[in-house]
């Protein structure tokens, strides 16, 4: 089945798995990432969650992910230790095996190094190290689905891939730099299923306002009431110290969106903004 014949990417999730980030060790980025990368697809991002390496929440976690959305990405758990447990816990969650992928293997052994702890290490003799790194590439896998629908190398430096579960279940690396490349990566695949192919994603407007949100919460909920047939959301975000608050609007419709830009600053007594931020100065900070 070609990428062209899969189900339109209306909806995501991204599950964070990892104790680190739950005991405060690591600050997760990844969810934040992906969420700008929905934006910017106009994805429609339903969930974030993050839980433990614990194979039955992952097992729930992402039976019932895949069920509700449409692509799921999971950031985490698949490196070479005995904690690292997320591609066998999505295997077991879909009733599937763990399959050793050779091409993966191949690419592990020509793109990486053997640790300087490892100075002796050697890629044909059996060792602890040469069993840990096969846990990386022993993936969940599926016999009645293309290869290249279910391990997908994005990144000629890379030997790491993307294996995709179910269609849906996209599983990352945690580590930031990887995870991101990787993501970007997953792109052009993901264009062709968008209801925009050309992956123009949402537009947002910014408007910054020195009123209070009390103070204009009765006109935004008309202003929402009256855009929300034009598909439009209205957002009020408090600044915690600042003097200037924010008002967004985000949606598809660029020009119905700009033209009630005018009427919007006048009811705010603001002025639209590029930046949140960008008309701060030093005398607004709040005392």
């Amino acid at each position: 089945m070609s990428v062209q014949d899969k189900k339109v990417i209306h909806t995501a999730a991204c599950l964070i798995i990892g104790d680190e980030v739950l005991g405060g060790k690591t600050v997760d980025t990844n969810s934040a990432y992906f969420a700008k990368f929905c934006f910017s697809l106009g994805i429609n991002l339903r969930r974030i969650e993050v839980i433990a390496d614990d194979e039955g929440e992952i097992v729930e976690a992402v039976q019932r992910m895949s069920t509700s959305y449409d692509f799921v990405v999971t950031s985490g758990g698949i490196g070479p230790t005995h904690d690292d447990i997320t591609y066998q816990s999505i295997a077991k969650a879909f009733g599937l095996s763990l399959k050793l992928h050779e091409g993966a293997f191949e690419r592990m052994k020509r793109l990486s190094k053997p640790h300087k702890s490892q100075p002796n290490f050697d890629w044909n003799v059996p060792s602890a190290a040469l069993r840990a790194k096969k846990r990386m590439v022993e993936l969940p896998y599926d016999d009645s689905v293309a290869d290249e629908d279910q391990v997908i190398f994005v990144d000629e430096s890379l030997w790491v891939p993307v294996n995709c579960v179910q269609g849906k279940i996209h599983i990352l690396p945690g580590v930031p730099r990887l995870f991101e490349q990787m993501l970007d990566g997953l792109k052009p695949r993901l264009l062709p299923r968008l209801t925009d192919p050309e992956g123009k994603g949402v537009y947002r407007i910014l408007i910054s306002t020195p009123m209070a949100e009390s103070q204009v919460a009765g006109y935004l909920t008309e202003l929402a009431a009256k855009t929300e047939a034009k598909g439009v959301k209205v957002g009020s975000y408090p600044r915690w110290g600042k003097a200037r608050n924010t008002v967004t609007l985000v949606g598809r419709d660029v020009e119905y969106m700009d033209s009630v830009v005018p009427e919007v600053e006048k009811a705010v007594q603001g002025h639209r903004v590029a930046v949140e931020g960008e008309d701060d100065s030093d005398s607004d900070v709040l005392k």
